[in-house]
């Protein structure tokens, strides 16, 4: 995976909210408040299509908010879920785990952010 997607694309976050600073913090609350969901979904040991469903919607939320590395990491998840012969358990942990640590560096930078915007009142370029 490339260290050189964003974990979060402030100018991307700008644009999908015309710049509005309250919206942005309400984007980055739902994103918060719907990552827990979306990661219980994400059991190694679930269906592939109910891990593989999960990772599609957590993908579309990153990619609506500018977190393009985690993005990237659930299009994987993703297609490994929906592949013919989807991966073992195993392999779908170490998968899905890749998932979960990049989850957890966007979340901080996604805190980063908030807390910028909050007494800021504006974005900062990445």
């Amino acid at each position: 995976m490339s260290s050189t997607l964003a974990l979060l694309d402030r100018d991307h976050l700008k644009s999908m909210t015309g710049g509005d600073t309250s919206l942005a913090l309400e984007v980055i609350d739902i994103f918060r408040e719907q990552t827990g969901l979306w990661m219980r979904l994400m059991d190694p040991k679930a269906e592939p299509k109910q891990w593989a469903d999960a990772a599609h919607t957590l993908k579309g939320a990153c990619l609506s908010l500018g977190a393009l590395r985690l993005a990237s990491y659930c299009e994987l998840a993703e297609k490994a879920g929906r592949s013919e012969t989807p991966p073992s358990v195993t392999a779908a942990a170490v998968l899905l785990g890749d998932v979960r640590d990049c989850l957890s560096a966007t979340m901080e930078e996604v805190a980063k952010a908030a807390h910028e915007l909050a007494g800021k009142g504006a974005l900062r370029a990445s």
